[in-house]
C-alpha cells in the first residue's frame, strides 16, 4: 500500500488540471457528437471515453505502488515489444482514412502507434540514462539517433506524419536534457534542414497536398483545403463567448470533418468562444508547467528524462494541434491530448500524467 507520506507528495494541481480538462473533453465530445449518433446511442462517444478514463483513473492509482525507477531495467523489451506491435499493423491493421494504424481487438480498435509514443519515453530514458553528459560526440549520437529511427519509419510507413514528427519531438528534448553539445545539436537541425527537399519527395500525394493547402486552403476548397477553411470558420464564428454549448452550426450541422478527434478545438473555439478557448490553453499550459517543474525536481536522471519526454510529447501535440485548427500548422491528424476522443490516445496521456505523478511522488530522497 502506499504511505500516507507519499500520498502526500502527490501533485494534486496537476490531478485537477487533468480532471478539469477531461470533464470538458466529455461535454465537448457530448456536443459534437449527439447529434450525428441514434437516439438510442445519442452519447455513445461519452459514454466510451468517460468509461475508458475511469479504467485509467484505477490503473494510474495501481502504478503509483510501484517505483518508477522499476521501468527502466525494461527499457529493452518494452523497445522490443514496441517494435513488434508497429510490424503487426502492417501485417493485420486495419484501414481508414488512406492510413493502416489499427488493430482491432474484440469491440475495440487500438493504435500502437499512440502506445508507442510513450514506450519510446521509456525505452530512451533508460539508454540516455547511461549516457548522460557523455553525448559529446557523434559517436555517441549516432546510436541513438538510429534507436528512435527504427519505430520513427515503421510509423512513417503506415503513414503516419503526425504520430512520426512526435518521435523527433520527444527525441530532440530528451537529448537536450541528457547534455548534447549544442554545436552537435545546431548541425543536426542544419543537416535536416538541408534534406527536406528530399524528404519531400518521399511524402504520400495527400501529405503534399496538405502542406500545399497549409499554405492557401483554397488551392482544394473542397479537398484537402475543406478541414482547414472550415475549422477557420467554426473558431472565428464563436467569437469573444461562443455560440454556446450544443449550439455551435459548423459542428451541429456536421460541416467541420473530425469535429470529436483531431478538430475538437474548433468546437471548443465555436461554442465557448476565444474566452472559452483561452481557459483551456492556460489548463494545458499549467500542465505542461507542471511536466517541466517534475523534470527538475526529479530524484535522479531517468525521472528526469520520463518527465522531459512526456512533456516534450504533450507539448508538441497541443502546439501542433491547436495550430492546425488555427491554420498556423499543416494539418497532421495530431489529437489534442485528454481532450480529443480516442481510446488510445486516451490511454497513452493519462497513463503519461500517471508517471509524472509518479515521479514527483518520489522526489524526495529522504523518503527512501
Amino acid at each position: 500500500m502506499l504511505s500516507r507520506r507519499l500520498l502526500k507528495n502527490l501533485d494534486f494541481s496537476v490531478i485537477i488540471v487533468t480532471s478539469l480538462i477531461i470533464l470538458v473533453s466529455l461535454i465537448i465530445i457530448g456536443s459534437a457528437t449527439h447529434i450525428n449518433t441514434p437516439s438510442e446511442d445519442r452519447y455513445w462517444y461519452v459514454q466510451r471515453q468517460g468509461i475508458f478514463a475511469l479504467m485509467n483513473v484505477i490503473f494510474i492509482f495501481v502504478m503509483l505502488h510501484f517505483d518508477y525507477k522499476s521501468l527502466a531495467k525494461f527499457g529493452n523489451t518494452l523497445y522490443g515489444i514496441n517494435l513488434v506491435m508497429l510490424l503487426a499493423v502492417m501485417f493485420v491493421g486495419q484501414s481508414a482514412l488512406g492510413a493502416q494504424r489499427w488493430i482491432q481487438i474484440g469491440p475495440i480498435s487500438l493504435q500502437p502507434s499512440e502506445f508507442s509514443k510513450l514506450i519510446m519515453i521509456i525505452s530512451l530514458a533508460s539508454l540516455l540514462d547511461k549516457k548522460m553528459g557523455k553525448l559529446n560526440s557523434f559517436k555517441e549520437i549516432i546510436p541513438v539517433f538510429l534507436y528512435v529511427g527504427i519505430p520513427f519509419l515503421l510509423v512513417l510507413k503506415q503513414p503516419d506524419l503526425g504520430t512520426s514528427l512526435v518521435f523527433l519531438a520527444i527525441l530532440f528534448g530528451m537529448i537536450f536534457v541528457a547534455g548534447i553539445n549544442s554545436k552537435h545539436l545546431l548541425l543536426i537541425f542544419s543537416a535536416a534542414a538541408a534534406f527536406m527537399p528530399i524528404f519531400w519527395h518521399f511524402l504520400k500525394d495527400y501529405q503534399k497536398m496538405r502542406l500545399t493547402v497549409f499554405i492557401d486552403p483554397n488551392v482544394d476548397p473542397l479537398g484537402s483545403g475543406y478541414h482547414i477553411i472550415q475549422s477557420k470558420i467554426a473558431i472565428g464564428s464563436g467569437m469573444l463567448f461562443g455560440k454556446g454549448l450544443f449550439a455551435g452550426t459548423q459542428s451541429q450541422l456536421n460541416f467541420l470533418p473530425e469535429n470529436h478527434t483531431d478538430f475538437i478545438f474548433a468546437v471548443i473555439g465555436e461554442e465557448l468562444g476565444f474566452v472559452g478557448a483561452v481557459i483551456i490553453l492556460l489548463l494545458y499550459f499549467f500542465l505542461l508547467y507542471r511536466g517541466i517543474k517534475i523534470a527538475g525536481l526529479a530524484k535522479d536522471n531517468f525521472g528526469t528524462l520520463l518527465a522531459t519526454g512526456i512533456t516534450s510529447m504533450l507539448t508538441f501535440h497541443v502546439l501542433v494541434n491547436v495550430g492546425m485548427t488555427a491554420g498556423i500548422m499543416p494539418v497532421t491528424g495530431i489529437p489534442l491530448p485528454l481532450m480529443s476522443y480516442g481510446v488510445s490516445s486516451l490511454t497513452t496521456n493519462m497513463i503519461s500524467i500517471g508517471i509524472l505523478l509518479n515521479i514527483y511522488m518520489r522526489r524526495q530522497k529522504i523518503l527512501f
